[in-house]
């Protein structure tokens, strides 16, 4: 993930090791999601495992959201 790209909570937990996981798994969906549109045929089971990952990618940012909500107010409270 290009810096441009990245969220601005995301440099507050550049040390934090299940952040880090989950957006390891967040670009591991995305990759395959891209290796599946580049794709010149698109196959019923494609489709599927597209549907998959786009629901377990956006359950990925939904707890990477959970543990920059964690994280700032754990920060608020310090």
């Amino acid at each position: 993930m290009s810096i441009l790209q990245r969220n601005p909570g995301d440099f507050l937990l550049d040390g934090d090791v299940e952040y880090q996981k989950l957006v390891q798994q967040h670009s591991a969906y995305e990759e395959e999601l891209q290796r599946i549109s580049r794709s010149a045929y698109v196959s019923a089971e494609d489709l599927l495992e597209e549907v998959r990952l786009k629901k377990l990618k956006l359950r990925v940012k939904d707890e990477m959201e959970q543990v920059l909500r964690r994280r700032r107010n754990g920060q608020a409270v310090q």
